[in-house]
């Protein structure tokens, strides 16, 4: 069973990690829930208030298949200021596994060292990335290598399917579609 972490900071964007989450379980993917802090219960951007399974102190390239960051500004400089999240990427990168990134989040990983050419985040955090390669509005989800990204709040759905597509494959990821009525994901 593939193996995903989402790590939360305070601030996170609650519409993206609760979609990545609640889709990836749907497949049946193993999601560990890590947050930054000693504190197991993590408010996001809105008040909503997410029960940690883990610190992310405690995780490693080795135990997880991908790492996914959700967004919501104040949740992305935090990831991008933690050392074990930061670690993290860079080991995940090094071995060349799945790295995912939504919102203002792909700053995180700019900041890491790990995002590649070809990106898409929140519209104007492109400016804060200074990096070439952003597409914008051409796609919900951008792949280059081994890093997905995506835009914000509203893709977070197709985001959490194409990320069901990369671990599980095609046959999970048009089942899941389909029931989720997400047709509009491309």
């Amino acid at each position: 069973m593939s193996k995903v972490l989402v790590p939360l900071a305070s601030g996170f964007e609650e519409i993206e990690a609760v979609s990545i989450i609640d889709v990836l379980r749907r497949a049946e993917v193993e999601v560990l829930v890590a947050s930054l802090s000693d504190e197991m219960l993590v408010k996001g951007a809105n008040n909503i208030v997410i029960q940690a399974d883990l610190h992310v102190k405690e995780v490693n390239a080795d135990m997880i298949d991908m790492i996914v960051l959700p967004g919501g500004w104040d949740g992305t400089y935090a990831l991008a200021d933690d050392e074990n999240v930061q670690r993290i990427l860079r080991e995940m990168d090094a071995k060349g596994k799945n790295i995912g990134a939504i919102c203002a989040a792909p700053f995180a990983l700019n900041k890491a060292g790990v995002l590649k050419e070809k990106y898409t985040c929140y519209p104007s955090v492109e400016e804060q990335i200074k990096k070439e390669g952003y597409m914008g509005d051409k796609a919900m989800v951008v792949e280059d290598q081994n890093v997905m990204t995506s835009r914000g709040p509203g893709t977070a759905l197709c985001f959490g399917l194409k990320i069901v597509k990369k671990l599980k494959g095609e046959e999970s990821y048009n089942a899941l579609k389909a029931g989720l009525l997400a047709t509009y994901c491309e």
